[in-house]
């Protein structure tokens, strides 16, 4: 039986990727699908994923805007050189009449953690506004949620919007803090493991060779972020940081180094702000859980994700 699953996200370009990865699997169903504010803001990123979602056929999956603002401060805008004015890598998509729901985000996720207790995978892949949000209102919700897979943090690495912190954690710690400290099990998604994870440019090529609109559409609007990897990779390709997120909550890639292990997220105003602190303290010797703990790191995959994730959205579309 498919799993539901709760999708927070900031439909920017590899959101758009972790999106159709998500459609294309049939382990999964989109219970709900809450946006908020990062890569673009939380009304363009549910347009964005509302006409992905009509572009692939599914015209049911309820999607609701979520929180416009980060918890303490005003949103500070978007990444355009990263993910585009629109966040989707300048691509114009065919825009579907379907409108988000009358509920935030955060009401998507209490309602659905009640409506499926103990079953409710959470997958998040933006700042995590919505999330704290929704543990202010009702914290039971701890309790009735199965897992939390977040794509965010850095552990051993540097982070990529300062020197340690990661953009989702970064661009909202303290919600990111009351995450980690709810007693529900997280799943951590670091970019220890998501840089090493890529879609190259003949990957690309071969969305942009299929005869499906979608797989088209996905190929323009990598083509900005492939052009922003350069500086880090030396050729064109992308980090898959959200897709690894995704293939992760679904199953097709295994995590075989992943120890439960305190974390805390430094929400100070300093140079350390938006730090996931791990404590992976006694791990020389293979990866072991801390009594307590129940944020399991992600450090090592079984596989790499690219030809999993391409042709996973090849079958789904042609």
């Amino acid at each position: 039986m498919a799993r539901p699953i709760y999708f927070d996200c900031d439909t920017g370009i590899d959101d758009a990727l972790a999106l159709v990865h998500l459609m294309a699997s049939p382990e999964i169903t989109l219970a709900g699908i809450g946006t908020v504010s990062g890569n673009i803001d939380a009304a363009t990123a549910a347009v964005n994923t509302l006409d992905l979602l009509a572009m692939g056929g599914l015209h049911d999956v309820p999607v609701a805007v979520g929180a416009m603002d980060p918890l303490t401060r005003a949103y500070s805008g978007g990444v355009p050189h990263i993910h585009g004015r629109n966040g989707v890598g300048n691509v114009e998509l065919p825009h579907t009449d379907t409108r988000p729901v009358d509920e935030s985000a955060a009401d998507m996720l209490v309602r659905l953690a009640h409506e499926y207790e103990g079953e409710l995978d959470v997958v998040a892949i933006g700042p995590l506004t919505n999330l704290a949000l929704a543990l202010a209102q009702d914290p039971s919700i701890a309790g009735k949620v199965h897992e939390v897979i977040i794509m965010g943090g850095a552990a051993l690495v540097p982070g990529n919007l300062s020197p340690v912190g990661e953009a989702n954690i970064w661009n909202d710690p303290e919600a990111a803090q009351a995450v980690v400290e709810a007693p529900w099990q997280v799943v951590l998604v670091p970019l220890d493991v998501t840089l090493e994870n890529v879609f190259e440019e003949s990957d690309r090529l071969a969305l942009a060779a299929s005869d499906s609109p979608l797989n088209q559409a996905l190929a323009d609007i990598l083509d900005l972020y492939f052009g922003f990897y350069v500086a880090e990779y030396g050729r064109r390709l992308c980090a898959l940081h959200d897709p690894l997120a995704t293939a992760i909550a679904v199953g097709q890639i295994k995590a075989t180094r992943a120890p439960n292990v305190p974390v805390e997220v430094d929400h100070t105003e300093g140079p350390g702000r938006g730090q996931t602190i791990c404590d992976l303290r006694g791990q020389r010797n293979g990866p072991k859980d801390v009594p307590g703990a129940h944020v399991r790191v992600v450090l090592e995959t079984d596989q790499p994700l690219g030809p999993v994730l391409l042709q996973r959205v090849l079958d789904f579309n042609d």
